[in-house]
């Protein structure tokens, strides 16, 4: 399908971001199905294809890049992704935009190089591992308590929040030598008041950080 060049010229503006990223060319499906899953596991977004990272625009074949796709999220995205895409021309290029939805199933889980299934988040313009706390969150799947759900603290939740308002946010491994308790206990804690829309989490340096929602 054919759309007017300067739509596309208008997204490469933008750079790379959390909803969006650009691939010079597919090679290995494996590696694409990472950034299949972590949009699936976000909140959806779009590769550009035949599109180098500083937004140069070089083409590509887009029957050969479609199947590539289509392969990764087919075979190599657990459970399996469905991917839309248009073909833009540039200058005579093809560029192809492929759109990944949001899962209606979370966590969506694809092969790390070592070929263990793992859980990928698109976070700014990079696909991260997902911490074991965001894939419990991720996992709940609209199952928690909404937010504005009232909750009686006890002193551990009540620790946690009085640290996030002085502080602005702790690690998993902080919160348990703050409040002596094992993960499990922290992370059903931090899961709970997730789904009640107290806490959220953010990915920072590498860390992934449990911060008051504001």
């Amino acid at each position: 399908m054919r759309r007017k060049s300067n739509y596309i010229q208008d997204l490469i503006a933008q750079g790379e971001h959390e909803h969006q990223d650009f691939k010079y060319q597919i090679t290995d499906a494996r590696k694409i199905a990472r950034s299949i899953a972590a949009f699936a596991n976000n909140s959806g977004g779009h590769l550009l294809i035949g599109v180098k990272d500083n937004g140069n625009i070089v083409g590509v074949s887009s029957d050969e890049e479609i199947y590539m796709i289509d392969t990764a999220a087919q075979r190599y995205c657990r459970p399996q992704q469905h991917v839309t895409y248009n073909v833009y021309r540039i200058n005579g290029k093809a560029v192809v935009k492929a759109d990944i939805a949001e899962a209606d199933v979370k966590p969506v889980t694809a092969p790390d190089d070592n070929g263990e299934w793992r859980v990928y988040y698109r976070v700014a313009d990079e696909n991260v591992l997902a911490s074991h706390v965001h894939e419990r969150i991720l996992q709940q799947n609209g199952q928690q308590q909404q937010a504005g759900d009232t909750l009686a603290y006890s002193n551990r939740e009540q620790m946690l929040l009085d640290y996030l308002n002085d502080h602005g946010g702790i690690t998993v491994e902080g919160y348990m030598r703050l409040a002596h308790i094992s993960q499990q206990t922290a992370e059903q804690i931090i899961v709970a008041l997730h789904g009640m829309g107290v806490v959220a989490l953010h990915y920072h340096d590498g860390s992934c950080l449990v911060v008051p929602v504001q």
